[in-house]
């Protein structure tokens, strides 16, 4: 764990194995350095708060 609130320092294999885009139902990579999760195909970032992934487009970030 990376700090006093438990939050994991890296995302569990898997997991990223079980997750899949709720838009695009493609796979998902990891962006360790933003925390997100994220689909090329739907040119969607997911965020990860607290060891949590946020898996609803309307909380996703857009990619350029």
């Amino acid at each position: 764990m990376s700090d006093n609130f438990h939050t994991p320092v890296s995302v569990d294999p898997r997991l990223l194995e079980t997750l899949i885009c709720p838009v695009t139902r493609g796979r998902l990579t990891y962006d360790r350095t933003r925390q997100e999760l994220v689909s090329k195909g739907a040119k969607l970032a997911y965020p990860i708060r607290d060891g949590v992934p946020i898996m609803l487009p309307e909380e996703a970030r857009t990619l350029d």
